[in-house]
């Protein structure tokens, strides 16, 4: 085995990042080695021959036979031109040979250093496959009977050693790499994490029922997990790999095993929760060295004795699961991967997870079926959150638009997206979680506050899981006692879970977002995996096609940069194709090279330390905790996607290990897979299949591929307040004939209590349901996507024929018009849209005040009169005032809650200007006053009635308007533009204001 060493190193810049790690002293203990049987003899001299033949002989017999098969110069035109005869195909024949011998002699070669070396499971010659495997069996079994045995076969050299000892391997201890002590502090760190993850990764899976029947015991083969080897840990994938053939098959082995004691009283329940000294039974056709059969119950170790009391447990129990379990499998069977735990909560009903279920599958139907980008769907974090900041884009947007022109003001209605954009639109709309959001949101920062209240620190999370019933799961880097209630413990003490309806209680408290950097990578059936990329001790790595770990960069970077769990961090991006920086300019940055990288995060790591050392904070999470901390110590994430040199790869693994603490993580891409100071390992196929195998995931990958991007990218620049607009003034997406002729058939009034005029109203319990879906389409009457309806309606997911009867109820309801043509209609993207006869108010104010300022009241005054009262009369209040409580929860994602009071603001402002010109302030008041009824914040409409009120010459009236406005302000005071109008207007204002008080 390769000799280890303690290291409490720091790091080559001289900082240390933790307490010198104490050396422990082991007794030296004999190595029970199984004696040599003459069959082993004889394998390795037919292995001996078997390689002698293929690495010499082959080569030998191809340069007498044949000779060199390529030509000795330059081909000409004429020797192309040859006719091909059967020495050619002789010669071709002879180059393949070649270049499979050399491959066969480059696997024999990375066996054999491997097994010399002791470094466990060798590397991968590309494209070795089949050649690889045969090399490995023939060293094996040529190096069984030789010195190296032990080194070549782990698990025989380590058999009887106890669980205990075992387990000491994994506390800091550093592989010694070339190149000296550089990084013995990261391999350390990244040893120690990727140790914990293997044990814990996906820990609050729910089991899987355990196919497959138990063998004989004394025909039946068992494995001892080892413990980690520097940066390499066991794993069911390597298990499965080196002993079945095939690292898929890891799941059988798990499947055996599931359930069963183990020597230290645990179970295994997810298949990447393994621990060094634990017991693996063998599917029957497993082949390996370091395989052990069923010993005698008596006279043997007592690492026997563990192997033959864990066979009887595995009779015993695969019996019992047959008797009790049945055929109640879940998820597809027992070759599916397990599932993060399903714990129905108290008071939750087991339906809702089927429900959750339910709106998954129906979801992957709908988006196949009506033409949305999957990716978004089925993003609902992401989704949530680039929904969110599109949403604040858009109201700053027409924030800032209200400071122009009150007429003909460009920016009020933002524009309507179209193509990719519109289908980009529509998928945040259907996938997008807000409320998962918040309850996350909630949840973690109700988990510092409490933790901050008893004097803990934060934990260190590696990964948090989502699961299907809403329950949330946090992965610890080590146990931590016992969390804080409503929080409790999960399967063991490195888990901690808060159960949803738990989580619906918490209210919003004043606490720093403790753990920033979580950012979702992909699913495993409906459980959702979040990556706590600051809290890795050194470099992620992605490995992959440039194009698929583009879609992996550009989601984790536009989830970071939007997400509701964050207070503010920074996000520096290198390598990427598409401009990204549009969706957050305040969180995301790029650089255009790996130097300046280099550069930029050499300084940034020098300050965090010097910063932490002078707030007297060992990492970033203990000064989260502290008072008044929360921006601080924002995270600052570093996505490099294009693969660095090797020198900039040391150089920024050396940055790389000290940067859990400081809360700086890295995500680096590369081509083959092979990064040094890389933690963790990932890569991405071309299925869309996230896999770290040496940690036990294989994920439904979480992906923004490019054209999905530039459609996102297009959303937020075309709502960019800085953009220039472009064109004349945007016009209502929809104009009504407000003249006597234009009376509609249907008339719906949205501003205020909702009334429908012209329907009769719906019978039975349904009736809410389509008074909500009927004022979702006339709020959008550039069309409503069939998904984004149903989604509205029913955020948990419904299946298609439901929606499907719900269309043909609000069709019939509708009718038609004289003409036969129905009044809900079907565009040719597939969206739905209500006719030009189905009206609402809204429809009629927008009409009212864009004729008013762009039509036939420009040219006349009277016109303009009449147009804005009819107008300010239709402002009833509030839009759907009486709006039952639970419902209409879809107008979060709209901005007519802003649109609608800066409209009824603007037709007052206009009405007022109206009257003052002819000296008719009583009539502007009046006009005002009806205004601020809807939009009673509106600093422009106090404006214009401290001047109208001036206006009276009525020095007491102002006066009292002056105080009403401070007490309205509060402890804020007043604007300050109002303060310098009041002074101009009322130069005594602060006189009198005293006086009254």
């Amino acid at each position: 085995m390769p000799r280890r060493r303690t290291s409490s190193s720091s790091s080559s810049t001289g900082s240390s990042t933790g307490s010198p790690s104490t050396p422990r002293n082991r007794t030296p203990q004999a190595v029970r080695i199984r004696r040599r049987s003459f069959g082993d003899f004889v394998k390795a001299f037919f292995a001996f021959v078997a390689l002698l033949v293929l690495v010499v002989g082959v080569p030998g017999a191809l340069a007498v036979a044949v000779g060199w098969p390529l030509p000795n110069g330059v081909p000409s035109l004429d020797w192309l031109q040859k006719p091909i005869t059967t020495g050619t195909f002789l010669h071709i024949l002879t180059v393949i040979v070649w270049l499979a011998w050399a491959q066969f002699t480059a696997c024999v070669l990375v066996e054999i250093k491997a097994a010399v070396s002791g470094v466990g499971v060798p590397g991968r010659v590309p494209g070795g496959g089949p050649s690889q495997l045969l090399a490995r069996q023939l060293v094996a079994a040529l190096l069984l009977v030789g010195a190296t045995a032990a080194s070549l076969t782990p698990g025989l050299s380590q058999l009887g050693h106890s669980f205990d000892e075992n387990q000491r391997g994994t506390v800091a201890a550093a592989q010694q790499t070339p190149g000296g002590g550089l990084f013995a502090q990261q391999q350390e760190q990244a040893a120690s994490t990727a140790a914990a993850l293997a044990e814990q990764a996906a820990g609050a899976a729910a089991h899987a029922d355990a196919g497959g029947s138990a063998s004989k015991a004394d025909d039946t083969k068992y494995y001892r997990i080892q413990p980690p080897e520097g940066r390499h840990h066991d794993s069911l994938w390597e298990i499965a790999e080196r002993h079945l053939g095939d690292g898929r098959r890891y799941k059988e082995i798990f499947d055996l095993n599931k359930d069963r004691v183990q020597p230290d009283g645990s179970k295994l329940s997810e298949a990447s929760l393994i621990r060094p000294g634990w017991i693996m039974e063998m599917p029957g056709d497993a082949r390996g060295g370091d395989l052990v059969e069923m010993p005698e119950a008596s006279g043997g170790s007592a690492a026997q004795q563990q192997i033959h009391d864990y066979g009887k447990s595995g009779d015993h129990a695969q019996g019992g699961g047959a008797q009790q379990g049945g055929g109640a499998q879940q998820g597809g069977g027992a070759g599916q991967a397990s599932l993060p735990e399903q714990r129905p909560a108290p008071d939750q009903p087991t339906g809702h997870q089927e429900q959750h279920q339910q709106h998954a599958t129906s979801t992957n139907a709908a988006s196949d079926a009506f033409g949305l980008p999957q990716a978004l769907i089925g993003a609902p974090l992401l989704a949530a959150g680039l929904l969110g900041a599109l949403g604040r884009r858009r109201r700053q947007a027409l924030w800032q638009s209200a400071f122009g022109a009150v007429g003909g003001r460009r920016g009020m209605e933002p524009p309507t997206p179209t193509g990719d954009a519109a289908d980009a639109q529509d998928a945040l709309l259907v996938g997008a979680d807000p409320e998962g959001v918040r309850l996350l949101d909630r949840s973690l920062r109700g988990l510092a506050a409490s933790l901050a209240a008893e004097s803990r620190p934060l934990p260190t999370v590696y990964a948090t899981w989502l699961s299907g019933n809403g329950d949330l799961h946090l992965q610890l880097a080590q146990p931590s006692g016992n969390p804080p209630a409503p929080w409790q413990l999960g399967q063991d003490q490195t888990f901690w879970m808060l159960a949803r309806t738990d989580a619906e209680r918490y209210e919003d408290v004043d606490a720093a977002a403790p753990y920033p950097g979580l950012v979702s990578l992909g699913t495993l059936d409906d459980s959702r995996l979040l990556l706590n990329l600051e809290s890795v001790p050194g470099i992620v790595s992605l490995s992959g096609s440039e194009a698929d770990r583009a879609a992996v960069f550009a989601s984790v970077a536009a989830e970071l940069a939007t997400n509701g769990w964050s207070d503010r961090m920074t996000i520096t991006l290198v390598g990427f194709g598409e401009d990204l920086t549009p969706l957050a300019p305040n969180r995301l940055r790029h650089i255009e090279g790996i130097d300046d990288l280099v550069e930029t995060m050499e300084a940034e790591t020098r300050q965090r330390r010097g910063a932490l050392g002078a707030a007297g904070h060992d990492s970033v999470l203990t000064g989260r905790t502290g008072p008044a901390q929360h921006t601080r110590w924002a995270p600052h994430l570093v996505l490099l996607a294009a693969e660095p040199s090797a020198d900039d790869a040391m150089k920024l693994a050396e940055l790389a290990a000290d940067a859990g603490r400081l809360g700086i993580g890295y995500l680096v891409g590369t081509e083959s897979g092979d990064l040094p100071g890389a933690a963790w390992e990932m890569e991405i196929t071309g299925e869309g299949k996230l896999l770290a195998p040496l940690l036990g995931l294989e994920l439904d990958a979480q992906l923004l591929p490019v054209p999905l991007q530039r459609a996102v990218v297009e959303l937020f620049v075309e709502s960019d307040p800085e953009r220039e607009p472009q064109g004349p003034a945007t016009a209502p997406p929809f104009l009504v004939d407000v003249s006597e002729q234009g009376r509609p058939a249907v008339y719906a009034r949205l501003v205020g209590p909702y009334e429908i005029i012209g329907l009769d109203t719906p019978d039975g319990d349904r009736s809410a349901l389509l008074h909500e879906a009927l004022a979702l389409l006339l709020l959008h009457r550039e069309g409503v996507h069939p998904r984004v309806l149903s989604s509205a309606l029913w955020p948990r997911g419904v299946t298609d024929d439901v929606r499907e009867a719900l269309l043909d109820r609000l069709r019939a309801w509708l009718g038609t018009d004289p003409d036969g043509s129905p009044r809900l209609k079907t565009d040719s993207t597939g969206r739905l849209t209500l006719a030009k006869t189905v009206v609402s108010d809204l429809d009629v104010l927008r009409s009212l005040y864009h004729e008013a300022t762009q039509g036939r009241g420009v040219d006349s005054r009277a016109v303009r009169g009449r147009l804005l009262t009819d107008a300010l009369v239709l402002v009833r209040g509030p839009l759907l005032a009486d709006r039952p409580e639970g419902r209409y929860r879809w107008l979060t994602h709209e901005i007519i809650d802003a649109q609608l009071p800066l409209l009824v603001a603007d037709i007052g402002l206009a009405l007022s200007e109206f009257h003052l010109v002819k000296d008719r302030a009583e009539k502007a008041i009046e006009a005002l006053g009806a205004a601020l009824n809807s939009a009673p914040g509106d600093e422009r409409l106090w404006h214009e009635l401290l001047r109208a009120t001036h206006a009276t010459g009525d020095t007491d009236r102002l006066q009292a308007l002056a105080a009403d406005l401070i007490t309205r302000s509060g402890a804020r005071g007043l604007p300050p533009r109002t303060e310098a109008l009041l002074d101009e207007l009322l130069p005594t204002w602060r006189n009198g204001v005293a006086a009254v008080g």
